[in-house]
């Protein structure tokens, strides 16, 4: 398996960033995966830390290299860390629960498998055609598409969310794949702080024609600044597809030569009582990987 893979971070207008992101792999298998802490709701960064933390743990546990049933799993992941932030609220007597949207997508094989719960979007760009792109679990988007079969009246807010991890009721989990992989196939996950002041034309294009570690950040700060003063946080996650029989070494992770029991992951394995920082970049996630990897085996090793 091979991939390239560049994420930004950046707090934008806000107080804090409550969007997190990484990605973790073993020889075979790889997930990649995005969450966006809810306003309105207590401690947004702690559900979208805890959401991951959840899908890195069991993506731990479950690919030995690979994974049984890829859909199964993102499904039951997702609704792992939506009971770990009910079992969080419960345990610290919130009056709320933080809640949080999450995106992740697996690549094993020659396939791309993903799932989504709220607004958190994944894009998929084969040449210059934006192939697929999840749907988001707002009433303004389901009013959309209902439009087009009966007449509709007042229009929602697109940051109305239907469904999220950490709601009253069970979560709605869309899951798509398997969707055979080419090389150079592009996906990219993101908060809606991107999407909604980056339209998906332009999302698309910067993919499409420039390196993913050009198109990444230039796609960041296009948000930043037409967000304005008080824009959103900005996170996206994007990787491209690459075939075994790539010859630029230089360009990717390289997963063939790691042994079946070697996982490494960009995932923090703690939340509470760590800081992380409000910007993130690529160079800096990378830097850190060694000691991620530390912690995680040390945390494995406690709960085992």
């Amino acid at each position: 398996m091979r991939f390239s893979v560049y994420q930004v971070s950046r707090k934008g207008g806000r107080e804090k960033n409550e969007d997190r992101m990484g990605y973790c792999y073993t020889r075979d298998s790889g997930l990649f995966a995005l969450a966006d802490g809810m306003g309105g709701h207590p401690e947004g960064e702690v559900a979208s830390q805890l959401a991951l933390q959840t899908l890195a743990a069991l993506f731990q546990r479950d690919s030995k290299p690979t994974l049984p049933d890829p859909l199964r799993f993102l499904h039951e992941a997702i609704i792992a860390g939506h009971h770990q932030l009910l079992r969080y609220a419960t345990q610290k007597a919130l009056i709320d629960t933080p809640r949080t949207t999450v995106v992740a997508c697996v690549l094993q094989g020659n396939a791309a498998y993903w799932a989504h719960c709220g607004d958190s979007r994944l894009y998929m760009v084969r040449g210059d055609k934006l192939i697929a792109r999840t749907r988001d679990h707002s009433y303004s988007e389901l009013q959309e598409t209902l439009s087009q079969v009966v007449p509709m009246g007042e229009r929602f807010n697109r940051n109305v969310l239907f469904t999220c991890l950490g709601s009253p009721g069970k979560p709605v989990v869309d899951t798509v794949g398997p969707l055979l992989l080419q090389a150079g196939d592009r996906l990219l996950l993101c908060s809606d702080g991107l999407w909604g002041s980056v339209s998906d034309a332009v999302i698309t294009e910067q993919l499409a024609h420039h390196p993913i570690s050009d198109a990444v950040p230039e796609l960041v700060e296009q948000a930043l600044r037409n967000g304005g003063p008080k824009s959103d946080n900005v996170s996206v996650l994007a990787m491209e597809w690459e075939s075994a029989e790539d010859a630029d070494s230089g360009a990717g992770i390289s997963t063939q030569s790691l042994g079946e029991e070697v996982f490494a992951s960009t995932i923090q394995a703690s939340v509470l009582g760590q800081e992380v920082p409000d910007e993130l970049d690529d160079a800096e996630i990378e830097r850190s990987i060694k000691e991620i990897n530390e912690a995680i085996r040390r945390s494995s090793q406690k709960k085992s």
